[in-house]
């Protein structure tokens, strides 16, 4: 029936959420680029990055499924 719970679709994200990206995250992500030494003022650049990146993405990514007709 109606109402037993299960997973939801959407959910409410936080607009920070970005900061969920921390400084270990950020280092895993480097080393796997081949980087040996990190600056302290790169984890925010990232973060920037990321974030930029991450807009671009979803733009495109509602513009297909807007187009689709889903």
């Amino acid at each position: 029936g109606l109402g037993q719970g299960g997973t939801q679709r959407h959910r409410q994200i936080s607009c920070h959420s970005i900061t969920v990206i921390n400084r270990p995250t950020i280092r895993r992500l480097a080393c796997r680029g081949g980087v040996k030494r990190n600056s302290g003022r790169i984890y925010e650049e990232t973060r920037g990055a990321l974030k930029i990146f991450m807009d671009d993405v979803l733009r495109d990514t509602v513009a297909y499924t807007e187009n689709e007709d889903r």
